[in-house]
């Protein structure tokens, strides 16, 4: 479904007196929200769409969330499509959380004066070309509190009015340059970085299996996960398993087998008519694909070495979250292929479209 479809929908059938419960079409649309757009996001984030808990919010919103900054809406920073209360207009936002501050603020004039003061210095700190246009304070014609805070979290934003949207491609590119500011956020906010891996991989053959469809796809969760070893404490972010899940679902209808069921350390494989595809999958970060594509290149030689020492050896793949711009060329040299995003969809070098994975 298109973002432009789904925000028409939802404004033009939503109604606050109808609840939250099953069965009430624009509650259960909002549900839905994971699936129905998964294509038109970023390949590093997740959708989830919000109509309350218990009674129906006054301003619904569908939330657009990078998974290494946060996957919850009560802290850190994230965007949001959120509807005014008249339904006429509907605002992408990047916010702050609010519900986790309300416990020290409460939910007035001192936790909006809070929400205003550090998004001023947030937008502030990120570079003004990266937020031309972009300086609108949201208005969501409501005197309720919550509204309210979402109107004093904004740190930027870009208001649309749902009688007069723009095109589809249109609200692509703003929701991927939104995702771009969002990021660029998190530095101002100084918030901790990731820390490496550094795990030791162990190569253990298994048995081959035969698998159909999506029988043997099955991505790891979005959220971030805790490893334990040698008394040392790792943040493992696992925000590329949503561009795996996503990539694995598009390939899954131009007739490829996806698999993930027990090939760890490897991200993906692929198998059609005998033939099999070793993926794998990056995120890149600040637009730079330097670190990713010198980080696929070595994983894919190596996975293919070792996993594949009794075997024919796989077509390579590396898989992106966004164009690896001149790199292409260097991967085709090496015989891999590379796909990635774009706000239309997936594309990719000449030898992914000689394989049919792409247009």
């Amino acid at each position: 479904m298109d973002i432009c479809d789904l925000l028409e929908e939802i404004a033009g059938t939503y109604d606050q007196q109808l609840g939250t419960g099953g069965g009430v079409y624009a509650q259960d649309l909002l549900r839905q929200v994971p699936s129905l757009i998964e294509q038109a996001v970023p390949g590093s984030c997740k959708a989830q769409g919000y109509g309350g808990k218990g009674s129906a919010a006054l301003t619904p919103w569908i939330g657009v969330f990078d998974p290494d900054i946060t996957d919850d809406p009560k802290e850190g920073l994230y965007l949001a499509y959120i509807f005014a209360a008249d339904l006429k207009s509907v605002t992408l936002t990047l916010q702050q959380g609010v519900t986790r501050l309300t416990g020290k603020y409460g939910e007035g004039k001192k936790l909006r004066d809070y929400l205003g003061t550090r998004g001023k210095a947030l937008f502030g700190g990120l570079p003004p070309e990266l937020v031309t246009d972009w300086a609108s304070s949201p208005v969501f014609n409501s005197k309720a509190d919550r509204p309210r805070a979402y109107e004093a979290g904004s740190v930027v934003a870009r208001r649309y009015e749902i009688g007069s949207l723009p095109s589809e491609h249109v609200l692509r590119e703003d929701l991927w340059h939104a995702v771009e500011i969002l990021r660029a956020a998190t530095d101002v906010k100084l918030l901790p970085k990731q820390e490496s891996e550094g795990l030791a991989v162990g190569y253990v053959p298994t048995k081959h299996v035969e698998y159909k469809g999506l029988e043997g796809f099955e991505p790891k969760g979005s959220s971030d996960y805790i490893t334990h070893i040698a008394e040392k404490t790792i943040v493992k972010s696992r925000s590329h398993e949503a561009l795996i899940e996503q990539f694995g679902h598009y390939v899954e209808g131009r007739g490829f087998v996806p698999i993930t069921k027990k090939q760890h350390p490897k991200d993906l494989i692929l198998r059609r008519d005998g033939v099999e595809w070793l993926v794998e999958a990056k995120a890149i970060k600040r637009h730079n694909p330097t670190t990713a594509v010198r980080e696929a290149v070595g994983q894919l030689f190596e996975y293919s070495h070792f996993w594949y020492e009794q075997a024919p050896k796989p077509h390579l793949l590396a898989l992106f979250s966004e164009d690896i711009k001149g790199y292409m060329s260097y991967l085709e040299a090496l015989k891999i292929a590379s796909v990635w995003r774009t706000p239309e969809g997936w594309t990719g070098s000449p030898l992914a479209a000689a394989w049919g994975l792409v247009d």
